[in-house]
């Protein structure tokens, strides 16, 4: 590093403008997590996150542009934790059967834990995927759909399975992890006070039913036909 830069990185002027930036991120991002987990996303504005936060909404929006950008920063750590867990189990030679099993049921407790915080989010990502009129562009960071890459986690564990050959092909794993995180959000919204056991249950069935059709249980009663082999 330049003497420069090692200069400034010591310049106790730099530090103090450095630790009050970190400090007003974290006040931002608590006092949204707080509102959009009370008041939803159509209710909660920038101007009354910026005002609990003890901040311009000026400074709000140079931390983060738009609301969908500051929501998108509140949700990725709860997802954060999943990927890396889909990453270890495919290092560790894991079954791709067990690990999608324990990532669905993780990903159902996260969403229901957070439930109008993750409400919030779909209506965030549903107006964003009307504004932009396609799929996410990497490339932009203020797409909640970039931000929070719900189906990232899935979709690594599955392609994995698919190339191993512990999982039928087709449907890909992009559809796949798409659908089914779709159909976790909608539910997550439209159904409360289902269990994250129940609606565990059903992604599974899904999941399987397409790329592991041997194990589930075909019977003639209304209960859940997925059961997993111990």
């Amino acid at each position: 590093m330049p003497a420069s830069d090692e200069s400034h990185e010591d310049d106790p002027r730099a530090r103090a403008a450095r630790t009050k930036r970190d400090r007003t991120r974290r006040a931002l991002l608590d006092a949204a997590d707080s509102a959009f987990g009370s008041r939803g996303w159509a209710r909660t504005r920038m101007e009354d996150i910026a005002q609990s936060a003890g901040v311009s909404a000026a400074t709000a929006y140079n931390h983060f542009p738009t609301k969908h950008a500051l929501l998108g920063h509140v949700y990725q750590p709860l997802v954060r934790p999943l990927i890396v867990q889909a990453h270890n189990d495919i290092a560790a030679g894991r079954s791709m059967l067990d690990a999608i099993d324990d990532q669905v049921r993780a990903l159902c407790r996260v969403t229901d834990r957070n439930h109008e915080l993750t409400a919030a989010l779909w209506s965030a990502v549903q107006e964003y995927t009307i504004r932009v009129g396609g799929a996410a562009d990497p490339d932009d960071q203020d797409d909640p759909r970039t931000l929070v890459p719900i189906p990232e986690a899935l979709l690594l564990l599955i392609a994995h399975g698919q190339e191993t050959g512990e999982l039928r092909p087709y449907p890909s794993a992009l559809e796949m992890s798409t659908l089914v995180v779709n159909l976790l959000l909608l539910r997550s919204v439209n159904r409360p006070g289902e269990t994250p056991q129940t609606t565990a249950e059903l992604l599974l069935t899904v999941i399987f039913g397409s790329l592991r059709p041997d194990l589930i249980l075909i019977t003639d009663s209304d209960e859940r036909p997925f059961r997993r082999a111990q």
